[in-house]
């Protein structure tokens, strides 16, 4: 005889039907939802479930499930959290990705879905610990390591927690401070500023100052002195102390494990046949939490349970080959027999979310782990750029580029295309587009062949360049007989010139760099810009700009200039020297910039009348 019917937990009714992060805290064993303005913040003595939702090809959507253990939180709670990741994976369809978050030892993943980063903070529901907000302001020091997650850890206010490889965030509560160790590096750097102005707008309403303080520059200048007197005086620090956040586990070779009636028999992964049972679902991962312990295994050891036909491109990479299709039910007949199996198992089917489909924001991506190769146009020849010239882009010059990469079953495929500078010659735009078919003709006309205009460049494109620097000047004979028959002077891109690039997109499909006009007129409240003035450059942060645009803008700055000193410059708080550069201040523009409306695909039927 089955068991009553158990109804899904109310909290997740209407889960994952958007794309965005969803956030639970496991409150007396129950998940209480949490609202938007609390999402990044996670007490150490609680428990939380995070459901992230994407729009995937056809429409439907994909999820990833994160349970996140605060080190400080109750063990009663923890199969608690395990338990409800499964039944909200239930409520999803049953075919969800799912990972153990460990604070301190969080996956890229996950970081990637809080900016600038997460905020461990003191305290919890089920310890009974009062909430910072609740007590009196208590200054605190943290370090931030990682380069491209940030993972921001709090360590006791003493002089002996510094170091001169690390780089601390020192928030007092008139300012915060920013400590880079001298053998620091400049991503560590940059994220750490992204973490300093996301706490002073989010947790003094933007109204403290900032310090930025350079390890082993002491000066008269108030900030340092300042940060020194409240570490006892200034004196010498010691060398940094390996902890066991900074132990790398040693690589050991793949092992697989079978779960047979509550026994194992998953190291990190937990695989999931279509048809489980849901209590040997809920099994397998509190399985999976004995077994770490068995092994005297890292607890920070992360558990990432996949189910059939839906394995992560991590789980079957462990693996020397993997069917490249499976028998996978569509969406809808998936979801209808989950529905099925959960009924026949006793399980309420109120609330089972029906993913509705969406218009794709993004177009699919072509593979990124292919061959790349940039040739530049110059009279009746193609000279190959070097690797490190591949994704810079002189506007008087015309390139062809071709990107070799697998797909499916087929052996090779390939895009090829020209991309055509909008001050380039004509001569140079029809040595491409000839010779760019010569080279289709040779690959026995198996690549997707395009012409692409500079400003029209398509997303796929976009993504294989990271970044796509378009720099003014050119470096062809073409170009440089153009300028001199006109009387203009060559204002091809140097290293030592000045110059201004404005840093437009937040993601990979869309983020450029272009140089413009060197004038204060040229600056966007919405953008990020990068201005060059002999030795100095600095970063200027629109107070529209986003974390991902700032951060993109000082991966710029380093290959352009590499090791250089950046002066971040917040709009509203800009130095003479940096309007000096720029030929005075003017007025700018905060509106953004939009691009041309895309239209319909049309199909046109030609039909040619003689006479």
């Amino acid at each position: 005889m089955s068991s009553p019917a158990k109804a899904l937990d109310p909290a997740f009714q209407g889960a994952g039907q958007r794309v965005g992060t969803e956030i639970w805290r496991i409150e007396n064993f129950h998940p209480v939802p949490l609202p938007k303005t609390e999402h990044g913040k996670f007490y150490m003595g609680d428990r939380y479930i995070v459901l992230r939702t994407i729009s995937g090809k056809g429409g439907q959507y994909l999820h990833d499930i994160h349970f996140w253990i605060g080190k400080d939180s109750s063990q009663d709670e923890a199969g608690t959290a395990a338990i409800k990741t499964i039944n909200l994976d239930a409520a999803l369809g049953g075919r969800a990705v799912q990972h153990r978050e460990l604070q301190g030892h969080e996956s890229d993943k996950f970081l990637s879905y809080f900016k600038p980063c997460i905020v461990p903070l003191e305290g919890g529901i089920a310890s009974g610990f009062k909430k910072p907000e609740e007590q009196e302001f208590e200054t605190r020091l943290y370090v931030c390591r990682g380069k491209r997650s940030i993972r921001l850890k709090q360590a006791p206010f003493a002089r002996s927690s510094l170091n001169h490889d690390d780089v601390f965030i020192l928030d007092t509560e008139k300012k915060i401070y920013q400590f880079n160790g001298a053998n620091s590096n400049i991503q560590e750097r940059a994220k750490a500023l992204e973490v300093v102005q996301f706490s002073k707008d989010t947790y003094h309403e933007g109204v403290c100052d900032v310090a930025i303080i350079e390890d082993g520059k002491l000066d008269t200048e108030s900030d340092s002195g300042e940060f020194w007197v409240l570490f006892g005086g200034f004196a010498p620090i010691g060398k940094k102390v390996v902890s066991d956040d900074d132990i790398v586990p040693e690589a050991t070779a793949a092992k697989l494990y079978s779960i047979t009636d509550g026994e194992i028999r998953v190291e990190i992964f937990v695989w999931v046949g279509r048809i489980t049972q849901v209590d040997e679902r809920k099994a397998a991962i509190q399985v999976a939490e004995e077994f770490i312990k068995s092994q005297n295994r890292p607890n920070s050891t992360r558990v990432t349970q996949v189910i059939q036909g839906y394995e992560t491109r991590g789980f079957k990479s462990n693996f020397d080959s993997w069917p490249s299709v499976s028998a996978v039910p569509a969406p809808e007949e998936g979801r209808g027999k989950v529905a099925a199996l959960l009924k026949q198992q006793g399980v309420g089917l109120k609330g089972i979310a029906k993913a509705a489909t969406v218009n794709e924001e993004v177009p699919p991506m072509l593979e990124g782990d292919g061959k790349m190769e940039v040739w530049r146009i110059d009279g009746s020849a193609k000279t190959p750029l070097p690797k490190e010239d591949i994704g810079k882009f002189y506007d008087g010059d015309c390139y062809i580029i071709l990107y070799t990469y697998h797909s499916g079953e087929r052996k090779e495929d390939y895009f090829l295309c020209w991309w055509i500078g909008k001050d380039s010659v004509d001569d140079d735009q029809k040595m491409a587009a000839g010779l760019t078919n010569t080279m289709s003709n040779s690959l026995k006309g198996r690549p997707v062949q395009g012409r692409i205009f500079q400003g029209k460049e398509p997303p796929q494109l976009v993504s294989l360049f990271q970044p796509m620097l378009i720099l003014k000047g050119g470096l062809s004979l073409g170009y440089k007989y153009k300028i001199a028959e006109k009387g203009f002077t060559d204002d091809t891109y140097t290293q030592s010139c000045l110059s201004l690039l404005r840093i437009s997109g937040a993601a990979s499909h869309n983020n450029r760099a272009v140089q413009v006009e060197a004038a204060a007129r040229s600056l966007n409240s919405t953008d990020c810009f990068i201005l060059q003035s002999g030795s100095s450059v600095f970063i200027w942060h629109g107070n529209q700009s986003t974390f991902e645009q700032q951060h993109h803008a000082v991966k710029v700055a380093e290959i352009l200039k590499p090791g250089v000193t950046l002066k971040h410059t917040k709009d509203g708080t800009e130095s003479s020297a940096f309007w000096s550069a720029l030929g005075g201040k003017q007025n700018y523009t905060s509106k953004r910039i939009t691009s041309e409306t895309a239209t319909d695909s049309h199909l046109y039927s030609f039909t040619v009348n003689k006479g």
